[in-house]
């Protein structure tokens, strides 16, 4: 079980602010820093980035303090059982790098609003978001490399799986990150193990994919919404991704939707005749015996 006594999202702070807590509190407090900050770490005030995260467990010495004109952060002081919480990997007292800042930024929204009212399942809401929260943490902490660009590639990454039907080119995107073409191309497949056309053709085909199975589009529709000026190009690449042409790959869903239906017909059949009785004589051949 987990109760939260306090959660903050950019709290904001002058140039003076100190957090000194020397015998550390009853409960655990989780700090996220949207600013450069200074915490003490193994006997010595350490100067870390932004978008750094410390977990503080019960009574562990707590003390960090703003080291640029204005210090702002997301924190939450709570009590858990849980042992994701109890138990967890993340160092106590020593700040690491957030791989997905935003991502923590809106779970840390979300929890002042559930904290703030008393809905159905406030429990079970907050223990869910709080369990994503640390899903998150672990998987920055365990982070072999945080690049400068990493963020930015992180906003990237999650616009072309959105909208894959913008009209991508390298060049563009590049120009987005502000960066060369071929730095871009190189440190893209380095984060995501996947090229940065080769992501937009996946994310194309699987929305293509979307369409065909739910939708009643044309062929000739699907390509132009899936960002493709060329229909045949577009057959093309779908037939390499899938091993289907559009067309075909459609009747393929079709057929396997039809089978199911008809699967699913069958076994309701056999268990209603299951569930028949025997007529009289049949019951006196088979006698009162269960099986």
């Amino acid at each position: 079980m987990t109760k939260i006594f306090y959660v903050e999202y950019d709290a904001a702070h002058n140039s003076h602010f100190v957090f000194d807590i020397p015998e550390g509190h009853d409960c655990w407090l989780l700090v996220i820093t949207q600013t450069p900050a200074q915490f003490w770490v193994d006997g010595e005030l350490k100067e870390y980035p932004a978008h750094s995260a410390v977990l503080y467990q019960p009574k562990q010495k707590i003390y960090y303090r703003a080291c640029s004109q204005q210090y702002i952060n997301n924190w939450i002081r709570f009590e858990s059982d849980e042992p994701y919480v109890t138990e967890t990997a993340l160092p106590f007292g020593v700040p690491f790098a957030l791989d997905d800042p935003e991502y923590c930024h809106k779970l840390f929204q979300l929890l002042v609003s559930e904290n703030s009212f008393s809905n159905d399942y406030r429990e079970s809401s907050i223990d869910c978001l709080l369990r994503t929260l640390f899903n998150k943490l672990l998987e920055s902490y365990f982070q072999d490399e945080i690049t400068p660009q990493h963020y930015n590639l992180l906003k990237l990454r999650a616009t072309i799986h959105n909208d894959p039907g913008q009209h991508w080119s390298v060049p563009k995107m590049a120009e987005i990150l502000r960066i060369s073409p071929g730095y871009l191309q190189w440190i893209y497949k380095k984060n995501f193990g996947i090229s940065c056309m080769d992501d937009v053709i996946h994310s194309r085909i699987r929305l293509a994919k979307e369409y065909l199975i739910h939708g009643t589009h044309t062929v000739a529709e699907i390509a132009d919404r899936c960002g493709y000026h060329n229909v045949e190009h577009f057959c093309r690449q779908f037939k390499q991704l899938t091993g289907y042409t559009p067309r075909n790959f459609h009747k393929h869903t079709r057929s396997l939707t039809g089978r199911a239906e008809v699967s699913s017909l069958d076994s309701r059949h056999r268990n209603a005749l299951n569930k028949m009785p025997l007529p009289h004589e049949e019951q006196n051949k088979y006698g009162n015996h269960r099986y």
